[in-house]
This record gives C-alpha cells, structure tokens and sequence, in this order.
C-alpha cells in the first residue's frame, strides 16, 4: 500500500562545480601519477594483445582489422584474404598446439571469441591449474559470424555459413547453413535451392 501523506525523499541536485574547480580537477588528474601509470598498463596491453601479433599472424591479401582486436598465439592463426574482424574480437589459438584456420572474405562482428583451447574441469583441483584441452578451429571462406559469436575449440565452420549474433559455436556446422543458439542449431539455409 503506498502512503501518500509521506512520499519518498527525493535527492538534492548535485550543485554544479564552477568552471575553475573543474579546471583545479582537471589539472589534478594530469598530475597523478597514477594515471600515468594506468596509461602505461593500456599501452604495454595493447602492444602484447595487438601490436606484436599482428607480426605474428599469417595474414592473406586485403585484411580490414579493428585496432581494438586481441590476438594470442598469433602463430598459429591463419587468415584469409579480404577477412573482416570487427571490434573487440578475441582470437586465441591455445597455449601450446592450436591453431585457428579461417578462409577468404570472412566477416566477423564485434566481440566475436574465437578460442582453440579450453579448461579441463573434473580433475578435482582449481580450473586455472588443470591441462587445457586443445582443438584447431577451422572457418570457412564466406562466413559471417555475428555479433557475440563464441566458436569454442574443435568447431568447424563450412563455407557460406552464418551464425547469428549471441550463438555458441561447438562442433561441425555445414557449408551454407544458417545457424542460431547455444549450441548452435541450423534454422535455415542461405542457399535454399
């Protein structure tokens, strides 16, 4: 039952700083170090996430990637030609033996995962100190991955398939599929005919 005699408190508003506190603040933050420090940690990140990598990865013809994209075990990651990988997407091909295969004009959207390596989890000790398990992911030529997409180790993707944003990728998918779901399930054909 509400109580109309006694409404809840509303806040104050917040008073507006005046322009030279808001400069003193400004000028503050320039000045701790610990922003500096911050700064540096973004940049050593970006250097050992993306820079260095992208050394590293066997790259075809024409590639458009984001600045923003993570790699590790870039070695062992194969690229083909015309391939898009949009914002925020992480490629990891497994610590040790991995390897991460995609063919020519492939799309992916933001914040696609693909990963060639997992955690084992019924060794009865913590999950970060039990063996990984690893499998090669192989990605067609003219597949779009969607946004969100996760292809999870062992999962093979066949040529013109899509995978709708948000979809888990396990196992085989095949060539002109539409697929949508965790796991993924076929929901249509891009190819009817």
């Amino acid at each position: 039952m509400i109580d109309r005699d006694h409404s809840p408190a509303t806040p104050a508003p917040r008073k507006s700083l005046s322009r030279w506190r808001r400069l003193g603040r400004f000028a503050g933050s320039l000045l701790d170090p610990r922003a500096w420090l911050h700064l540096l940690k973004i940049i050593n990140y970006y250097n050992y996430t993306h820079v260095a990598p992208m050394r590293q990865i066997h790259l075809g013809a024409a590639p458009r990637i984001s600045p923003d994209a993570s790699f590790a075990d870039a070695e062992r990651i194969f690229i083909g030609d015309h391939v898009e990988i949009g914002s925020r997407c992480h490629l990891w091909a497994g610590a040790t033996t991995g390897c991460i295969r995609m063919g020519n004009n492939v799309l992916l959207g933001p914040e696609v995962l693909i990963t060639a390596a997992t955690y084992n989890f019924r060794d009865g000790s913590p999950v970060a100190r039990q063996a990984m398990r690893e499998a090669d992911v192989h990605i067609g030529n003219d597949v779009w991955l969607a946004t969100r997409v996760i292809v999870l180790p062992g999962a093979r993707i066949g040529d013109g398939a899509i995978v709708a944003a948000g979809s888990v990728v396990k196992g085989d998918i095949p060539a002109g599929a539409v697929v949508a779901g965790a796991p993924a399930k076929i929901v249509g054909a891009r190819n009817p005919d």
